[in-house]
């Protein structure tokens, strides 16, 4: 394999090396060889297993990436001992071949260089919530989302690290990731089931870095390597998918980021129900790095600057595990976002959310979802009637308490973006906050009618999540009943024909916003 390695060398303008591959840029494509390991977790020691897996790979991720991965190619060696890329004689090894894409474009790259943003998250985010939605979920799948699978996958990360863990952490500090991660199964059991019943467990991607995603100017999201080794590892709930993405942004020094992926994930999925145990998948995603950094730090055939980069990045990851169960960084609230229609609530809610680190919980694409309608699609039944119903209506509201209350067992502030056009509504909310033992702000936004009025007429011609429009504009503020009883310390009023920056400065002293 030595031969192998160097012969691919000689023709390759760039070789990395992981624990399980080595990868060669030639020109404008790359090739993946298997490494012969076998570490217990996976298993490439045979020409057959690395074939397999190389197969795998490509028909796996084709899903995220269809104009990447270009199939198999055969590693031979001819008389004289020389190897190349399908040239001719014996057959020693398979690569998997791929679409060279531009270092610039991915996004541990882009984010070292500063052009990782909200938007860029946002569009990683929302590419992973489309992709699970189109992922294989059955019996199958659900099994690996039940407490014994996790279990064990757990306990088998412990095992593993034995040996290594000790030279990066204290024995209290390794004791304690152990003990508080198999706590949470413990006493998480009854949430997992639910997850796996309601079919939150898929066939996902396993292994989603930074490193893996690459965002074009064009606006296309491509995500490379998933897990095609051990389908235990790939099957899992979609928490632990997305919570692999906010653990590495977080390891990066970008928590802000980490909760924008999160809150835009469960906003387009309507998944709000993973908050209470991020933290814990987060945790377990951290420890899964940690293990393999430190199992390259002491691979002998790695070269030193790789095994001591390792080392570094080893210890990193397992305090980042050690950190995840130790909340928050700003503390639980409730901010309820009212207003009539039109008056910019919602897009208010998406910026507040992104400089709270909280996830908006938006009325209308809970409606929607709880009618099984996509969140762009219009649901227009006559003035508040059929999906409007006042009793349905009531069942809506209901469910975003319920899911608020899920993102606030996390330790997180929550937005409700609502109408809130009647007392009891605001009532409801804050009742919301009393029961969870939190603050309470209920933000108003008001703007002239006239603005209004052309922000519908606006919308009507573009694809909106707001059934909002023009035609019950007039009913609308004739049913609002004016806010009188909440007292000014909770009732803020924000004029949203201002500039949205503005806005949020306003609202700085009475809120808590990142930095």
């Amino acid at each position: 394999m030595s031969e192998l390695r160097s012969d691919l060398a000689e023709r390759a303008d760039r070789v990395w090396q992981t624990h399980i591959s080595w990868v060669f840029g030639i020109g404008d494509e790359v090739f993946k060889v298997k490494r012969p390991v076998e570490l217990g977790f996976l298993d490439f020691s045979t020409l057959a297993r690395r074939r397999a897996a190389c197969e795998a790979e490509v028909a796996l991720n084709t899903r995220l990436a269809p104009d990447v991965y270009r199939g198999l190619a055969p590693i031979t060696r001819d008389a004289a001992g020389r190897h190349a890329i399908e040239g001719e004689g014996e057959v020693v090894d398979f690569a998997v071949r791929m679409r060279r894409l531009s270092d610039e474009s991915r996004a541990d790259v882009r984010l070292a260089g500063g052009r990782l943003g909200l938007e860029e998250v946002d569009r990683m985010a929302c590419r992973v919530a489309a992709f699970h939605a189109a992922c294989r979920v059955d019996t199958g799948t659900a099994a690996f989302g039940r407490p014994d699978a996790i279990r064990r996958n757990v306990r088998e990360n412990f095992e593993q690290a034995r040996g290594r863990i000790e030279a990066l952490l204290s024995p209290a500090e390794a004791l304690e990731i152990e003990r508080t991660q198999l706590a949470f199964l413990d006493a998480h059991e009854a949430a997992l089931h639910a997850r796996a019943d309601r079919g939150r467990v898929r066939d996902g991607h396993g292994d989603l870095r930074l490193e893996h995603f690459y965002l074009e100017d064009d606006g296309a999201v491509r995500v490379l390597d998933c897990i095609e080794f051990n389908e235990r590892f790939r099957y899992g709930d979609v928490c632990a998918d997305v919570a692999f993405l906010s653990m590495d942004l977080a390891w990066h020094g970008r928590v802000d980021l980490a909760e924008r992926a999160l809150a835009t994930y469960a906003r387009e999925s309507s998944d709000y129900d993973l908050y209470p145990l991020v933290d814990f998948y987060e945790s377990y995603r951290a420890y899964v790095r940690g293990k393999i950094a430190a199992m390259l730090a002491t691979d002998e055939q790695a070269p030193a600057p790789v095994r001591e980069r390792a080392k570094e990045e080893a210890r990193r990851y397992f305090l980042l595990a050690l950190a995840a169960e130790r909340r928050p960084l700003l503390g639980p609230m409730v901010v309820a976002i009212g207003g009539p229609i039109a008056s910019g609530k919602s897009t208010l809610a998406d910026r507040l959310g992104a400089a709270m680190g909280a996830p908006a919980i938006n009325t209308d694409r809970i409606r929607k979802h709880m009618l099984g309608a996509r969140a762009t699609d219009r649901l227009y039944d006559g003035s508040w009637a059929g999906a409007y119903d006042p009793e349905f209506t009531e069942a809506v509201y209901a469910e975003v308490d319920r899911l608020a209350h899920a993102v606030l067992a996390s330790g997180r502030p929550v937005i409700l973006d609502a109408s809130f056009r009647s007392r009891a509504m605001r009532e409801g909310a804050r009742r919301l906050a009393e029961r969870a033992g939190v603050d309470f702000r209920f933000v108003e936004c008001r703007v002239d009618p006239r603005i209004a009025k052309a922000r519908l007429r606006v919308r009507d011609m573009q694809t909106s999540v707001s059934d909002g429009r023009l035609e019950i504009f007039d009913e609308f503020l004739r049913r609002w009943e004016p806010v009188e009883e909440l007292g000014a310390d909770v009732h803020l009023i924000v004029d949203t024909s201002r500039e949205l920056d503005d806005v949020v400065e306003q609202l700085r002293g009475e809120l808590p916003l990142w930095p």
